[in-house]
């Protein structure tokens, strides 16, 4: 039985301990956010979270008031490994809240330094609980040389594995040819890939909190489609490379590209393989909050791509239980939960 497992009985609390074959697998949930709570003073008001201002919020949040309880789940490493217990997770990827902590609107110098006081503060506490964490850093990505000596900062003195990512960059997607020298780095490097928005620029998506709502997933669904079309899977075979949210729309709707294959040829010319097959080189965590929707990308790309996410603190609060209400068979279950994970996590 996984540790995780085991405290939750010491608490007395009802485990689904999920074993095939009698071994319990480590549950790994791939998508967990932290924040550094003097980078985000600095950029909330900043970021989409508050309409880039428009509805100012609290810079640094009074532990006596309404917002700490959220806060701290990510400011503090203790409160989050209590959560991860009581709801019988093993190790979490952790990962910048980027929709309130990202750097998009600073010059490069500001950028790389609000990048590295985040980054140091991730690989602080996967170095303090390294049973329990496996750390996500971001990237000053408006500076490539920036971005690129993070980069290796992060992977040669951090040892932090993954690349947080938004979709977009001054409005340019992830398979613009400015981000070759990434993906370069990230190949050879054998380094994983976790593409998560940054939020939408577009002020109409504030409205009804769009932003969140539809705007993530446009946002991932261009991402996708940006990085298939513009061949970055070809030139760039062995990425690994995950997508938060079900990757949003595109695996729902991809038969209307394979379509342009013939009817749009132009949308081919650097592809050799229908969109619907480069689906296939991807990862997907399951926070789409609706099994119909896991369902349907499970069987368009294989339930072998799916990875188990939380979006801690902001998705479901029991989100095993609603796994295992899909009702699948232990081994697919065991699949999402720690296998597919670890395969996009492996190094060697």
């Amino acid at each position: 039985m996984t540790p995780a497992a085991q405290r939750m009985n010491q608490g007395g609390t009802r485990v689904d301990t999920m074993e095939q074959g009698g071994r319990t697998p480590r549950v790994i949930d791939f998508h967990a956010h932290v924040l550094h709570p003097d980078v985000y003073a600095l950029t909330v008001n900043h970021n989409v979270i508050s309409g880039f201002g428009a509805r100012p919020m609290e810079e640094r949040p009074d532990p006596a008031g309404p917002r700490w309880a959220m806060f701290s789940k990510m400011v503090l490493p203790e409160v989050q490994i209590a959560d991860m217990d009581r709801r019988g997770i093993d190790l979490g990827v952790i990962s910048t809240s980027t929709v309130s902590q990202s750097v998009f609107w600073a010059q490069g110098p500001l950028a790389a330094e609000l990048d590295r006081a985040a980054n140091d503060r991730i690989a602080d506490w996967v170095a303090r609980y390294p049973d329990r964490f496996a750390g996500a850093f971001t990237l000053p990505l408006q500076d490539m040389d920036l971005a690129l000596a993070e980069l290796a900062r992060c992977d040669e003195t951090l040892r932090l594995s993954v690349v947080n990512l938004p979709a977009c960059v001054d409005g340019r997607y992830l398979g613009d040819a400015r981000f070759a020298p990434l993906w370069r780095e990230i190949e050879a490097r054998r380094l994983t890939a976790f593409v998560h928005p940054d939020g939408v620029k577009d002020p109409a998506f504030q409205e009804f909190s769009l932003w969140n709502g539809v705007g993530q997933g446009i946002e991932e669904t261009r991402a996708m489609a940006s990085i298939i079309y513009e061949g970055v899977l070809e030139r760039f075979p062995d990425l690994r490379i995950v997508f938060a949210h079900g990757g949003g729309y595109l695996p729902a709707y991809v038969g209307r590209l394979d379509r342009n294959a013939a009817a749009h040829p132009v949308s081919m010319r650097n592809i050799s393989r229908l969109p619907s097959e480069c689906l296939k080189r991807f990862y997907y965590d399951t926070v789409v909050y609706d099994p119909l929707v896991l369902e349907i990308i499970g069987r368009r790309v294989g339930f072998d791509r799916l990875v188990f996410g939380t979006d801690y603190p902001f998705g479901e609060e029991q989100p095993l239980a609603s796994l295992a209400a899909l009702g699948f068979d232990e081994p697919t279950r065991h699949t999402i939960l720690c296998d597919n994970a670890e395969r996009a996590l492996r190094r060697a």
